[in-house]
């Protein structure tokens, strides 16, 4: 027995052989049969029922064939397999009917989706499963490249089983770049574009029946919302914005005077007037606050204005918006 010295037997899990094992039946295969004592490594041959005493001598075993060892192993197995799909059938047969019944409670038709990968995967669901029609919100006037080069991939797809987009973004993103390619990139006749003056946070509505919305200013949370008549609200919002908003083939509404202020000025004069502060004008404009004070000294400067309040008052009295005197004074301070 001197080939089985140093081999000893480690535990294992009740359906797995050992090292030990392994090389003790495979011995018993080729030889026929062994002795009862070349077992002491390897108990678990007996364990498994991979050998029997030999009939004719107690003191020696014999191996089980690998094919009947095999039929016999996989029983229990496949008795678990068995029991295991009985109760998934089972429990599929209980709930379904529920699902009906699930879908009217306003709580489980609202979805909160915690982080960014989630999020996009769930859009991506969506866009998949999109077959009419897809609205999008987009604050701002630009966008990173690489979500418009992910846009764009999306976009002819859907265009090509038909789906309708309309996007409404910012003024600014008449003048971007990245979004002039990304339209130029998809057929003219699967998509509508309109740009409003103000932002507003970001909506994407699939088919009329499903939305997302961010949920924390990071957008790093959102919300999945299925509830029937949540969505027709958003969608209501959106249909009145789209109304207002000006399509991107059209020009802007141009001052009306003949002093040389921009459309993004006119916006700017227009929030100011309204008492807005410099920080809401820029969040509102999508721009920042740096550029909002510096379209605001243009505005001085073609003006001839001394100081805020008399910029106000010249806003007025000349005609370039219409409102109540004294809101631009609000941001002098800050």
């Amino acid at each position: 027995m001197g080939k089985h010295e140093g081999i000893s037997h480690q535990p294992h899990g009740d359906l797995e052989l050992c090292d030990a094992g392994v090389r003790t039946y495979a011995e018993a295969l080729g030889a026929g049969r062994l002795p009862r004592s070349a077992l002491e490594p390897a108990p678990c041959l007996i364990e498994l029922a991979l050998v029997h005493p030999d009939p004719q001598d107690d003191d020696w075993i014999r191996p089980v064939p690998p094919s009947a060892a095999l039929a016999h192993l996989l029983q229990p197995v496949t008795r678990e397999i068995h029991e295991r799909l009985r109760l998934s059938a089972a429990l599929a047969d209980s709930l379904a009917p529920l699902a009906s019944v699930a879908s009217t409670d306003p709580n489980l038709a609202i979805t909160v989706l915690e982080g960014i990968p989630l999020i996009e995967a769930a859009i991506e669901n969506a866009t998949d499963g999109a077959r009419d029609e897809v609205l999008t919100l987009q604050p701002s006037g630009n966008r990173p490249v690489d979500q418009l080069k992910k846009a764009l991939g999306r976009g002819l797809s859907m265009a090509e089983r038909g789906v309708t987009l309309r996007h409404i973004y910012q003024h600014p993103a008449r003048y971007s770049p990245a979004i002039k390619a990304y339209l130029d990139d998809m057929p003219s006749a699967a998509i509508q574009v309109r740009t409003i003056e103000q932002t507003v946070e970001r909506l994407l509505v699939f088919d009329r029946t499903v939305a997302f919305i961010p949920a924390s200013p990071k957008r790093d949370i959102a919300l999945e919302i299925r509830h029937p008549a949540l969505v027709r609200y958003l969608i209501q919002v959106y249909e009145v914005l789209w109304a207002q908003a000006k399509p991107l083939t059209a020009p802007l509404q141009a001052p009306a005077h003949d002093t040389p202020i921009t459309p993004t000025q006119l916006s700017v004069a227009r929030l100011l007037v309204e008492g807005n502060t410099d920080q809401i004008v820029a969040r509102k404009l999508a721009i920042s606050v740096r550029t909002c004070r510096a379209h605001i000294a243009k505005l001085m400067h073609i003006l001839g204005a001394t100081s805020r309040t008399h910029l106000g008052a010249l806003l007025v009295q000349s005609g370039v918006v219409a409102g109540v005197v004294g809101g631009a004074e609000e941001g002098a301070g800050e």
